[in-house]
């Protein structure tokens, strides 16, 4: 038995049992896929997939457990390999933080600054997508730790760490009529045409929910998957902007005005995402530490080891 057999294994069952898929994932051909699989059956008495030709169908009852642990043993190698870099390497190495244009953007610049000061040796990437694609690169290995709003806790694979809460504003131009409003309401927003960020990202989901238990339907004339953009367009005049308030600068966003609408949308959290069962390094305790100051080594760990639900982590 190999790890690049069981490699072979999980990647298969990922890409819904299509060999093709899995060996260009690979960068190996198909037929080595299917042979190598084929080997592994044989060594160990089962069949993992069912056939119908050449073609996969199904997982067996069997192979659902070899896949099972197979997952837990590649992850395991994994393991192995980052101790022997942490403590071969010091200080040095390598951390990739799949986040948010929002929270890349506005949440994470001096805690980047502050954790480079500190590990000028640590390469740091930032790969940023919308959530889903967060926690899949997170769960697929491609990144170390995950920093969203939405969608994380859909990932059960994922341990969630709560961060920081934070609230929407609404955004006009200056002398806009809304701008007089003692106290905003969701049907006077409701009559304005209205931008605001894709389905997917930074709270979205909390406006839908507003509009609808108001049983409204807002005129949402343009969305975008940042708040530079959404401003950009609110100076334009086609529309008010629905945003972050940490996105919003009084000096920076000249020419806009701000109307906080946390009583209108409530409070969003954002979420640090790990992949369960990993191992994590002594910098990536530092980097999660530094974003959010509750979230300590032990605190981590509590969480990694299934300790507690996420409301019981001080925000």
């Amino acid at each position: 038995m190999k790890l690049q057999q069981l490699r072979y294994l999980v990647e298969v069952s990922r890409c819904g049992l299509n060999v093709s898929e899995a060996a260009e994932a690979l960068y190996t051909s198909q037929p080595g896929i299917s042979k190598q699989i084929r080997l592994l059956e044989d060594e160990l008495g089962v069949i993992v997939f069912e056939r119908s030709g050449k073609r996969l169908t199904a997982i067996t009852e069997p192979g659902r457990v070899v896949l099972e642990i197979a997952e837990r043993m590649l992850r395991e190698a994994e393991n192995i390999r980052r101790v022997g870099e942490e403590y071969a390497a010091g200080d040095s190495g390598s951390l990739v933080i799949a986040t948010t244009h929002t929270q890349a953007r506005y949440a994470l610049p001096a805690v980047i600054k502050r954790f480079v000061e500190r590990y000028p040796k640590v390469r740091l990437s930032l790969h940023q997508g919308h959530p889903a694609q967060i926690a899949e690169w997170t769960l697929e290995g491609e990144a170390d730790i995950a920093i969203a709003t939405e969608a994380l806790e859909q990932y059960p694979q994922l341990v969630m760490l709560p961060c920081h809460q934070w609230a929407h504003c609404v955004i006009a131009p200056s002398g806009h009529p809304i701008l007089a409003t003692r106290v905003l309401a969701l049907a006077a927003l409701a009559r304005w045409p209205l931008i605001t960020y894709d389905t997917a990202f930074a709270g979205r989901s909390h406006i839908n929910k507003a509009f609808e238990l108001a049983q409204l339907t807002p005129n949402i004339v343009l969305t975008a998957t940042d708040a530079d953009v959404i401003k950009t367009y609110v100076s334009l005049g086609l529309g008010l902007g629905i945003i972050a308030s940490m996105a919003f600068d009084p000096v920076r966003d000249a020419g806009l005005q701000a109307i906080p609408a946390e009583h209108l949308f409530g409070s969003n959290t954002t979420r640090i995402g790990l992949r369960r069962g990993t191992y994590i390094r002594r910098y990536e305790y530092d980097f999660i530490e530094l974003f959010a100051s509750h979230l300590t080594r032990r605190a981590v760990d509590r969480a990694m080891l299934g300790g507690g639900p996420e409301d019981e982590y001080q925000l």
